[in-house]
């Protein structure tokens, strides 16, 4: 998503079909606008016509390859019969590629195709008869060269009963019994980090905050009271941490039930986030909303411009991914929203999500980040093989504010560093680049040199030196052995993505089950199979029922067994009660956000 000044990001938000015309008359010249219809949602097709002004001998359009996930996941595979015109005239169409099309033609020009989607989660679109959510980037071709003009897009046909909400919605008109709903952003990239909610949801403000913050609910298991004291906790603290807003107005699209998985995706004004019930809510959601700063204005200048077409590699995912993490625990636990053993606890299971990895020893937070593009494989996912970028960036958010923290004497803490990033870089409309900028703040901040320590944490994959910095925090780390829940098998995701069974414990209830190798796994516990197993296992108790709904040979049958028991070695961060008094107010201050005669 292409870096916008805080400028650009603004939308203004009207009503009323006099104020709408005058818009359409003002800003219709010089405007790359597309049409939309959500006629038949049942169909799972968006038809779409865009048109293209001022064609002067041809032009070449695309549809991008990635969007939201860092996967090439061709969005143009989608696609159905691209056609061109000049008013009813119908124009030659040549496909170069998979995703780029040339059409020979002068002045205005009409591009008609339809699209197919019914994906759910945050990181697709969907469209059905219960609503549709678009993520514009998987179902709007762009012209190659003039990403950077103004863009609009129209949707004439909701659903009579149907409400619509995105942040570039600017205004809805009626016209009889159709309504218009516009949407408009300065350039495709901004049109396109910027997803469309339509159906029939609960909409309302999160509390106390200002400017304003809008949720749109849909689906079910979800209570509003929850919600609004969740988010107005974690968006008050965000905001007072980064000093107030980059945005005047912003939108969670949340999406409950059974079904939902997949966790959030964030946007310069809005995140979407699917989740089971409002009880997984506040951390995806603490980690999604401090995106509005880390990754969608703190930007590396590795993904500047965006390149919709391939690959974008970058070595600096485990700061805009695995320190916004670091963030996201912060946020919950200085919010009240989590006790500080909470804390503890989570940081314990990063670390030992970590250290359990074979691959750790060999591969670093800036070859994670880099190989990001590799986790669609699913022999990639295996511990000998990857990391998470999220992890061992969470982990070094903590270490590196621990740091800075001793170092000063508790007068600066790596929140002085993001707020440096944000003042030096996103608020001067220039990305960092990678991890050499938050180096240089990081050494500004406290007056010391970290150069070790991105060379051999960073760079280079020595073990972290947990022995040596967490007493400086009054944190102590030790091992400890205890029973945890045992699937009885292991699946992977083939090239297609579907979870196939690979081994299964012949000692185990899931044999018993009658549960075999090869069987694709299409439901779990009534809803879709987890991203991370191993992450939804930790959360489970031994003897837990799981129901699994399996294709075999054409058809589709249902197992049912308990969860085993099996003994694992895992870290546990605890309070050391002999620390000194430094240490301990360094520690006071990671849980409480504050530092030596801070005030905030």
């Amino acid at each position: 998503m292409k870096f916008l000044s805080n400028q650009s990001r603004g939308f203004v938000r009207a009503a009323g079909t006099f104020f709408l015309l005058a818009i359409l008359s003002s800003s219709v010249r010089g405007t790359i606008r597309y049409e939309v219809s959500l006629a038949h949602p049942e169909q799972h097709l968006f038809h779409v016509t865009m048109t293209i002004p001022d064609v002067s001998g041809e032009v070449l359009v695309q549809m991008p390859a990635w969007n939201a996930l860092y996967q090439i996941r061709d969005f143009s595979s989608h696609i159905q019969q691209v056609e061109a015109f000049t008013g009813p005239q119908k124009l030659s169409v040549e496909k170069l590629d998979k995703q780029t099309w040339h059409i020979k033609a002068q002045g205005t020009i009409a591009v008609r195709y339809a699209i197919y989607w019914d994906e759910p989660g945050p990181f697709a679109t969907q469209l059905n008869s219960e609503h549709a959510f678009i993520n514009p980037a998987m179902i709007l071709l762009y012209v190659l060269d003039r990403r950077t003009e103004n863009t609009q897009l129209m949707m004439p046909d909701v659903p009579q009963n149907w409400q619509v909400e995105s942040a570039s919605l600017l205004a809805n008109a009626e016209y009889g019994r159709s309504r218009n709903f516009v949407f408009q952003a300065p350039n495709y990239d901004a049109l396109a980090d910027a997803p469309i909610e339509a159906g029939k949801f609960k909409e309302f403000k999160v509390p106390g905050i200002a400017p304003e913050i809008h949720v749109v609910v849909h689906g079910e298991n979800w209570k509003q009271k929850n919600i609004e004291d969740e988010l107005h906790r974690i968006c008050r603290y965000e905001l007072k941490l980064m000093e107030g807003a980059p945005f005047e107005r912003y939108i969670f699209v949340l999406h409950f039930g059974p079904g939902a998985g997949g966790g959030g995706m964030e946007h310069a004004n809005s995140t979407a986030i699917s989740v089971p019930a409002d009880e997984y809510l506040a951390g995806v959601a603490a980690h999604e909303f401090f995106h509005l700063w880390n990754v969608k204005r703190i930007r590396p200048a590795s993904l500047e411009p965006v390149d919709y077409t391939k690959e974008q590699y970058t070595r600096a995912l485990w700061f805009a991914e695995g320190v916004t993490s670091t963030y996201g625990s912060y946020t919950l636990v200085r919010s009240g929203i989590w006790s500080k053993q909470q804390f503890y606890q989570d940081l314990g299971g990063q670390i030992s999500e970590l250290e359990e990895r074979p691959a750790n020893r060999w591969k670093s937070a800036e070859e994670s980040s880099l190989d990001a593009w590799l986790e669609k494989y699913p022999q990639y996912n295996g511990p000998d093989y990857s990391i998470s970028y999220y992890t061992k960036g969470q982990v070094l958010g903590v270490l590196l504010d621990i740091l800075i923290r001793d170092r000063t004497n508790n007068s600066k803490s790596l929140d002085d560093v993001l707020r440096g990033l944000n003042n030096e870089s996103a608020r001067q409309g220039k990305p960092y680049r990678d991890s050499l900028d938050i180096r240089l703040m990081a050494e500004k901040i406290s007056g010391s040199s970290f150069e070790e320590f991105f060379e051999k944490y960073v760079a280079a994959a020595e073990l972290f030196p947990y022995a040596q910095i967490l007493p400086l925090a009054g944190l102590t780390l030790r091992t400890i052995e205890q029973k945890r829940a045992a699937l009885g098998f292991r699946a992977e995701r083939d090239a297609s993505g579907l979870l196939v069974v690979k081994e299964i414990d012949p000692d185990d209830a899931a044999a018993q089950s009658g549960l075999r190798i090869g069987d694709v796994v299409v439901g779990w516990n009534n809803g879709d199979p987890p991203r991370r197993i191993e992450r939804w296992l930790r959360e489970q108790k031994p003897g837990d029922t799981l129901r699994l709904r399996v294709r075999r040979d054409g058809s589709e049958t249902s197992v049912q067994f308990r969860l085993g028991e099996m003994i694992e070695t895992l870290y546990q961060v605890t309070e050391d009660s002999q620390a000194n008094e430094k240490a301990r107010r360094i520690r006071d201050g990671l849980l409480h956000g504050t530092t030596s005669g801070d005030s905030r």
